[in-house]
């Protein structure tokens, strides 16, 4: 059981358990494991190698073939990714020279002479169906030969692996960390969280869970061992129902509900009726899920458990038969009245709601004495609001200062872009002052002391990461609008995918823009080589799984800006394939090697959004010549099928502006509230002897035991309650 979790805490923690074991004679296995991560871009930390060189080498074998498995997946290497070009980046041709060779062929071909002739007398050729097209000409193992082995290069990426401590102790610490996250996990994340409460429902518990759909998951398996769920809304106990029948507990996609064992619907009606019993206007919870609740009922059968009236009347409201007023109708009629004093002091008994509805009220207030009652109100709940939400604000707050009429990008919690135009009136400079001039103090005030606090610069420009939804999993992402240096000549990206159970096309593509947003060139399938670089050839299918790549060379980028995208031709979606997969790679000017080459992987992520279109970021041109990553995780709508770059060049373009003019609060602002004894700039080099608060993009080798070490994997933790 616990072997099958120790992955779990290789990927959240780059920590590995340390096996128990006697003492033994590992050294060389251990250097042999050592050896083995290096090739993919891992390496054990010193602690580690040492730990592991005292056991058996049985012991020590066993560990590395579980965790090489792991890393490699992290980093996309658990594949094969061929090319069509053989050769690729050399020797890729001109497009029309390709096709025609496509098309020459076909005609040779006495299968298929018949259907080309007939498609060139009409003038158009379906490029689909000729034989040698989009299809490996072939194999792997032929490719590799064609290609020299990886030059080592100082640039390479390394992820170094910790020491962790008993693989049970580990298993636990990761689910409490989880479980008590401040701010919702990733789609991915959660489900991982979903295995660990079942292996871990009867050890420690966290403190709190101030995360619903965190509390939905441990709830199920609470109930599955006997033990009360932790409900204290109606929506809690609407969760649990949509988690037991395998649902989406986020509530965003509607659960088809199971049938419901008695023991599991007398635990959701008794749970329903003790928190309507204990609390009669949460009945107006229901409201804002009211057919769910309509569903739900058709399931539980309340009628037959006359114990629990309370629990009647949340169908009761959900059928229309009993009236609950919800806190959302009555501030609603208050401000159709234009009463915005009397919506703020209804608003201040829910902090949240109301530092949501701020930049509403202050714009609805026609008076100073509104816009001060506002303030006010703010000022005495910002106590009892969440962090994450405070940073929203703020952050909302300073974007609103620059009022300059542009389009509003919206983005949603699965990733999905839209842009509209901004037709809202401004806020008053002195109000919005002394808002955000409150919400620092509060969040100075919730922020511990990090005592000496050692910070990486790389990760200033990282955006807070305020929420884990619609931000892939995978291995050095970055939250949304975080900023990231790209150091190297060339940059590889690639797309991966494997078909489930019919022919699906994904197109690799990339957009090349100058500084207003304008297209100045881009590589495709539709335009295989140009002087910024090369790609390396269209698949069609991916009954085994396919790959596509693009290479370009930095240096000789006509443009500002490069934006990679996968677009869905035809087949199955990014949320339907067996496995999708996006990354990049950095490698220097004359780094020779395969096309795809694991430890000069940057970042991989996962395709899993709702729309035809990923952006998963873009790369900018600073005026220093310096290029730098922006992360986007945006999904767009897209056409049904036949999407290409040349289609969505300016929804592309629009949405890249409106993110990258847009300033995300960055890990940069929080440490400049936090009140250090010392604060020091890491070089790189040796760390400090005694225990600091280290933030950083990776955790350096060394720290003192007792140190608080913040990377992405769990910056999470720095966003206050």
């Amino acid at each position: 059981m616990v072997h099958r979790l120790e992955p779990l805490v290789v990927r959240h923690a780059h920590r590995l358990p340390c096996p128990a074991g006697p003492a033994g004679e590992g050294a060389v296995a251990a250097r042999q494991f050592d050896a083995a991560l290096i090739s993919v871009g891992f390496k054990l930390s010193g602690e580690l190698l040492t730990r592991l060189s005292g056991l058996p080498e049985g012991t020590v074998v066993d560990t590395a073939v579980r965790t090489l498995d792991t890393v490699r997946e992290m980093v996309g290497d658990h594949v094969r990714h061929n090319v069509y070009f053989i050769d690729f980046p050399a020797n890729v041709p001109d497009t029309y020279d390709f096709w025609t060779r496509c098309i020459t062929e076909a005609l040779a071909d006495d299968a298929t002479r018949e259907s080309v002739l007939e498609q060139l007398s009409d003038g158009v050729v379906d490029l689909l169906t000729l034989p040698s097209y989009g299809r490996y000409q072939h194999s792997y193992t032929e490719m590799l030969g064609h290609h020299e082995e990886l030059i080592a290069a100082a640039g390479d990426r390394m992820t170094v692996l910790h020491a962790g401590g008993d693989a049970g102790a580990e298993v636990t610490a990761l689910y409490l960390a989880l479980a008590g996250s401040s701010t919702p996990l990733g789609e991915d994340t959660l489900r991982d969280l979903e295995v660990l409460a079942e292996a871990c429902v009867g050890g420690p518990q966290p403190s709190e869970i101030p995360v619903r759909e965190n509390r939905a998951v441990i709830n199920r398996a609470r109930l599955r061992t006997g033990s009360e769920p932790l409900l204290d809304t109606v929506t809690d106990v609407l969760r649990l129902a949509c988690a037991v029948s395998g649902g989406d507990v986020t509530l965003l996609e509607p659960t088809r509900f199971r049938g419901l064992s008695r023991p599991v619907r007398r635990a959701l009606l008794a749970g329903l009726d003790s928190v309507v019993a204990a609390a009669p206007a949460k009945l107006a919870d229901v409201h804002a899920h009211r057919e769910e609740f309509k569903r739900l009922g058709e399931r539980l059968h309340p009628h037959e458990y006359p114990q629990w009236p309370h629990a009647a009347d949340v169908f009761a409201v959900a059928r229309g038969e009993k009236k609950a007023r919800s806190l959302d109708s009555l501030v609603e009629e208050l401000l159709g009245a234009h009463d915005v004093t009397g919506a703020v002091g209804l608003l201040k008994s829910a902090p949240g709601k109301l530092f949501r509805a701020l930049d509403r009220l202050l714009r609805m207030a026609l008076t100073q004495e509104e816009r001060f009652a506002v303030v006010a109100a703010a000022e005495e709940v910002a106590p009892q609001v969440a962090g994450r939400v405070l940073l929203s604000v703020r952050e909302h707050l300073h974007n609103r200062a620059k009022e300059t009429g542009e389009r509003r990008v919206f983005v949603n919690r699965l990733g999905r872009a839209w842009v509209t135009e901004d037709t809202r009136q401004g806020v008053l400079p002195s109000f919005r002052l002394r808002l955000t001039t409150v919400l620092d103090a509060e969040l100075r005030r919730r922020l511990p002391a990090p005592g000496h606090l050692l910070i990486d610069p790389a990760v200033l420009d990282v955006a807070l990461p305020l929420s884990g939804k619609a931000v892939s999993s995978g291995l050095g992402v970055l939250p949304r609008g975080s900023l990231s240096t790209i150091d190297g000549e060339l940059l590889r990206f690639f797309v991966y995918w494997k078909q489930k159970s019919r022919d699906t096309d994904y197109d690799l593509s990339a957009l090349m823009l100058d500084n207003d947003y304008r297209t100045v060139s881009w590589l495709s399938y539709t335009n295989l080589a140009e002087v910024d670089g090369e790609h390396s050839g269209d698949i069609t299918e991916a009954p085994d799984g396919a790959s596509e790549f693009i290479n370009v060379r930095l240096g000789a980028v006509r443009g500002t800006f490069i934006v990679p995208q996968v677009n869905l031709f035809s087949g199955e979606g990014f949320e339907e394939v067996e496995e999708s997969f996006f990354g990049f790679m950095l490698r220097e000017g004359e780094q020779q090697g395969r096309p795809f080459e694991a430890r000069t992987v940057r970042m991989k992520s996962e395709l899993r959004g709702p729309g035809r279109v990923a952006l998963p970021l873009a790369f900018r041109r600073g005026e220093d010549g310096q290029w730098r990553a922006k992360w986007l995780h945006l999904y767009l709508k897209g056409s049904p099928a036949a999407n290409r770059v040349e289609g969505n060049q300016v929804s592309v373009a629009t949405l890249l502006r409106g993110i990258v003019e847009r300033e995300q609060l960055t890990v940069r602002y929080l440490t400049g509230l936090m009140d250090a004894a010392t604060t020091t700039l890491w070089d790189g080099e040796k760390v400090p002897d005694g225990p600091v608060t280290f933030i950083g993009l990776q955790r350096p080798d060394g720290l003192h035991p007792e140190s608080r070490i913040l990377t992405p994997e769990n910056l999470r933790d720095l966003i206050p309650a």
